[in-house]
């Protein structure tokens, strides 16, 4: 893997991010969050701005989704949720709504924006479920789920983003 992409380093900076991350394929994107959860998520086709791999109706916009069936979003640190390390596939019916492209946006994944980092690359949100499996247990649309992630559902703040080429 080859470190293309940290917060820190690279100053928060959304148009740095996708100066460096847009058209480099197969992606890891892992995010450490102020209260210490530590999650992301790959695609195998990337942040890309060639609209051949965009979901048909939007290629005439500024953003869209991106389809990527191999896809996926994991949880290695929950603590509040004393979870073990989880992996979360697209749900087959979302494939076209795998990843999304917005120039404004940093890495997000998922139509309901399952992990939707902003513009400042700081202040996020999380509505986990919509386009990605959840664990065992967890209903769509709860507390639990829209804060299994990062331990909030909105305004979770960032404390390292980093995107790795594979």
């Amino acid at each position: 893997m080859e470190l293309g992409f940290s917060a820190k380093r690279d100053f928060f900076d959304c148009n740095k991010w996708h100066s460096k991350c847009d058209n480099k394929g197969k992606t890891l994107v892992i995010i450490k969050t102020k209260d210490n959860f530590i999650f992301g998520g790959f695609t195998q086709v990337g942040w890309t701005t060639d609209r051949s791999k965009w979901k048909e109706e939007e290629v005439n916009n500024p953003w869209g989704y991106i389809i990527d069936p191999k896809s996926f979003i994991f949880s290695l640190r929950n603590d509040k949720n004393d979870r073990k390390s989880e992996k979360f596939k697209i749900k087959s019916a979302q494939t076209m709504h795998s990843i999304f492209y917005y120039s404004e946006g940093g890495p997000s994944f998922g139509r309901g924006l399952d992990i939707c980092i902003r513009s400042n690359l700081k202040d996020s949100y999380s509505n986990f479920g919509y386009s990605y499996h959840l664990p065992h247990g967890v209903e769509y649309n709860t507390k639990e789920a829209k804060s299994y992630l990062a331990g909030s559902y909105n305004h979770w703040v960032v404390d390292e983003l980093e995107t790795y080429f594979i």
